[in-house]
């Protein structure tokens, strides 16, 4: 059997990065994965995940406010089933990180300040994480229609051959909810923290945090940026984006396309082995 028949092929999926304003700039919210996860445990990564059969149902299309799956489709260059990525990256945020990208029958963003509704999303979010509910059913119950048009498309990564599961992910960022506090679920992730991009790569090359490159990537993209509105006006700017595949060396460096060595790494005899 050779290598191309047993590499795993990999899963669509959707990660939204969620950035707010402060006095010291921009920060985002990053979270840590459980230690004993069977990949990249501990790992300080965004809210994301793989697509559910379900966010691609016609039912959910039809509760996403400002985007239809014509224009999400060509937004990612595929013929179809596009807006299921938006919807997976904002479910994504509501199950790992307690915070739900929708608007009220006013066109207004979700607000959980009342005490009552908190409480009773806290209680949505635990059915979901445990497939007791659909996120149709949810949005129905509350009255709620799913902000897409919030999510910004911005990046596409590919994680490396060799991995123990693959991911074929698209990236977004999108303003938090200024009536939403983030919370980890306890189970996926078991930290969160609103950190300075410029901040984030520090602890990360001190040590403190352990991070993957398209993470790396994209702190060092919005570090740049002193205000969310820039940032995202940055990421909306006309251009293509490209598929990045990042591929392991024997001595376990991780290299990028137009990278020094990045083709001899496509070969049986340069490719390295994933590390946890």
């Amino acid at each position: 059997m050779t290598d191309a028949v047993r590499e795993i092929a990999p899963l669509p999926a959707a990660t939204v990065t969620l950035v707010r304003d402060t006095p010291r700039g921009v920060e985002v919210l990053m979270l840590q994965r459980n230690f004993r996860s069977g990949f990249m445990p501990g790992m300080h990564v965004f809210p994301g995940g793989a697509l559910d059969e379900a966010d691609g149902a016609a039912e959910l299309h039809a509760l996403c406010a400002g985007l239809d799956d014509a224009a999400a489709s060509r937004a990612l260059g595929v013929e179809r089933g596009g807006l299921a990525y938006w919807i997976a990256a904002i479910r994504e945020s509501f199950e790992e990180a307690g915070v739900l990208l929708a608007r009220d029958a006013r066109g207004g963003l979700l607000s959980l300040v009342e005490r009552e509704r908190a409480a009773r999303f806290r209680e949505h979010r635990k059915s979901l994480e445990a497939g007791e509910r659909l996120l149709n059913t949810v949005l129905t119950a509350e009255g709620l229609r799913l902000a897409a048009d919030r999510l910004t498309y911005f990046s596409y990564w590919i994680t490396p051959e060799g991995a123990p599961r693959r991911y074929d992910t698209r990236f977004f960022a999108a303003v938090a909810p200024e009536e939403q506090e983030a919370s980890h679920d306890g189970s996926e992730t078991i930290a969160h923290a609103w950190v300075r991009p410029a901040d984030a790569l520090d602890r990360c090359r001190s040590g403190e945090y352990q991070m993957r490159t398209p993470t790396v990537k994209t702190l060092e993209q919005f570090a740049d940026y002193s205000t969310a509105a820039a940032l995202l006006a940055a990421l909306r700017a006309p251009r293509e984006i490209r598929p990045i595949l990042p591929r392991l060396t024997k001595d376990g460096r991780r290299l990028l396309p137009g990278d020094p060595g990045y083709e001899e790494a496509a070969t049986a005899e340069g490719r390295g082995k994933w590390k946890i």
